[in-house]
């Protein structure tokens, strides 16, 4: 049985042309399953808890269906590719849900920093201990996923010189997390941040992976993954996806995979490196050179990513999910979607020609996958 795994997408809207304009007040009024952001423009989605990968897929691609149609009722507008305002204005915030206290606050604190869209991919543990072993292993792991799911080098219609400005620029909440040895140690620092006001409330730790669950630090089920920029092939966010959760099966299954026991460094030392490391993913993800937790040498992200892919495959294999792995090769190979698009740059096409191709092979990916995979969406399986 495989583990269960759940997504939440946030997506920009706009124009067939790539200029973002901003309707998740009128998306979350009329659709169903959508939640607003705090800046209009981007809007969320979230699928059900879930073991199968077919399940997975059509959770992911049926409410784009539905949200394109609706866009286009609104005067020919469609899904927007990227993870920063590309094409958009970064120095105007327009609220989605004014008189939001929570809204005001991150409006406030942190600007457009935070009108980004991403990737967030949740992992269902039962095992509180586990699931804080696997966490420590998958932060320390967080820049390689930055690495195969960068898609932001571009803000305000030019290049920015990071592969991922948007995690460049995120405002980590809290800048300085810990690696935590134990549940209690989490619990514990936890409440001393709300104790200071350093964050807002248990929902306000912005990093790049965290455990989670219905009642925060205490009650956790499940391991988030929130560094991801937004990838728009379906089948490429299933193999992070698969990715992340053959790690996990391989540390629920291997005791001896965990930086407490299994790295040359200090936890201080290692939480330090964390940061580093996606630092220099946010910058050339890909062809980074980042500090592997594990032997303490430095390594390309693309050769380290290469070596994990033959460690995990035969736990994927074992539990039945290893093609939904196999499309990793073609990103390790043929580059992320900012390096892509940044030789396509190089080749002399514009932004907007290289947005509105690839605004058109989304539709045609998502039409393609819907067809042959979920014409008709299966029941839930959050309880098979």
């Amino acid at each position: 049985m495989l583990l269960k795994k759940g997504l939440e997408v946030e997506m920009y809207t706009g124009t067939f042309s790539g200029d973002i304009v901003g309707f998740s007040d009128k998306i979350v009024e009329n659709l169903e399953g959508f939640v607003r952001e705090p800046d209009k423009r981007n809007v969320e989605y979230m699928t059900t808890p879930c073991r199968e990968y077919e399940e997975l897929l059509c959770q992911l691609i049926q409410p784009r269906l539905r949200l394109r149609e609706f866009l286009k009722g609104q005067g020919d507008y469609t899904i927007i590719p990227g993870s920063t305002l590309s094409l958009g204005d970064s120095s105007q915030f327009y609220p989605s849900d004014p008189g939001n206290p929570y809204h005001e606050f991150i409006e406030k604190t942190y600007g457009t920093k935070v009108v980004t869209a991403s990737i967030h991919i949740n992992i269902g543990l039962d095992d509180i201990e586990v699931l804080m072993r696997a966490w420590r292993v998958i932060r320390l792991e967080a820049s390689l996923y930055l690495a195969l799911s960068a898609s932001s080098p571009f803000l305000d219609r030019k290049t920015t010189g990071f592969h991922s400005t948007r995690w460049s620029s995120f405002p980590k909440t809290h800048a300085a997390m810990p690696i935590f040895a134990s549940h209690q140690d989490y619990i514990d620092w936890t409440h001393e941040q709300l104790r200071q006001g350093t964050m807002q409330n248990v929902r306000h730790l912005w990093t790049s992976a965290r455990p989670n669950g219905p009642d925060r630090p205490t009650d956790l089920d499940r391991l988030e993954l929130r560094i991801c920029d937004l990838i728009s092939d379906p089948l490429k966010i299933l193999a992070l996806t698969a990715l992340m959760e053959a790690r996990v099966w391989q540390v629920m299954e291997d005791p001896s995979l965990d930086p407490l026991t299994n790295s040359p460094h200090s936890l201080e030392e290692l939480a330090l490196i964390a940061a580093k490391n996606e630092d220099l993913a946010s910058e050339k993800s890909l062809d980074a050179c980042l500090h592997s937790w594990q032997t303490g040498e430095t390594i390309c992200a693309r050769d380290w990513l290469t070596e994990i892919y033959h460690q995990v495959f035969p736990w994927a294999q074992k539990h039945g999910f290893d093609k939904f792995l196999r499309p990793l090769c073609s990103i390790l190979e043929n580059g992320n979607e900012a390096q892509i698009w940044l030789k396509q740059l190089e080749k002399g096409e514009n932004l907007t020609e290289i947005f509105s191709q690839r605004i058109a092979e989304m539709m045609k990916e998502e039409s393609e996958l819907n067809r042959n995979h979920c014409q008709e969406m299966l029941p839930s399986c959050a309880d098979s």
